[in-house]
């Protein structure tokens, strides 16, 4: 197999993983906060299945890690009533970013798991870097990443938020391949991923 293939296959496989936890966050904070709309929709489980989204999380992720430039990727959302959440806008920030935080607190969870298994380090510094990746990607302020309820909580008129929401993934693709957003973040996430590592991984 080719190994640029073998690498985006293993980057897919990783990051359907990652989108279990992350989307799980968001059921499970959800229903704390009062709304039973995800565990009606079997959504607070850690089944991998129910939260994929078999283009966002297979076909994309795999075409735009072929491509360079950028990774994305996304799982099946999780479907909230805001009418139910206690807390209203605010209680729709802490479910969108109980994403993003659920990837980070995996991420110092693998990075434990990498001094447990030495040999395995090379896959599992890509499991950190693609789980600090999806956190970073995911805070964007564009629908319907999460980083756009946020944006909804800070008063952002919901007029220009359904108005974004119709050309959200064409926005998306037009940032990461035009305007070099898609590297920037790569960078980013690389740097602060070496550096987990170096300061937390004794054999890295």
């Amino acid at each position: 197999m080719n190994e640029h293939l073998a690498h985006a296959l293993l980057d897919v496989l990783i990051f359907w993983t990652l989108t279990t936890p992350h989307e799980f966050a968001h059921a499970w904070v959800a229903t704390k906060l009062g709304d039973d709309t995800p565990r009606r929709d079997g959504r607070v489980t850690l089944n991998p299945l129910a939260h994929v989204d078999w283009f966002g999380t297979v076909i994309i992720p795999l075409v735009t890690s072929l491509m360079g430039g950028g990774f994305l990727g996304w799982g099946r959302p999780v479907m909230t009533d805001p009418r139910k959440l206690r807390g209203g806008k605010y209680g729709m920030a802490l479910v969108a970013l109980a994403g993003p935080m659920s990837n980070l607190v995996f991420a110092g969870g693998i990075v434990v798991l990498a001094n447990l298994l030495p040999n395995a380090v090379d896959i599992l510094f890509r499991a950190v870097y693609l789980s600090i990746y999806l956190a970073l990607f995911n805070l964007i302020p564009l629908p319907p990443l999460d980083g756009s309820k946020v944006l909804l909580a800070t008063g952002f008129p919901v007029r220009w938020y359904i108005e974004l929401s119709r050309y959200g993934f064409l926005l998306l693709m037009v940032l990461f391949y035009s305007t070099g957003l898609g590297h920037w973040l790569g960078q980013a996430t690389l740097t602060s991923s070496s550096a987990l590592f170096r300061t937390l991984v004794m054999r890295f």
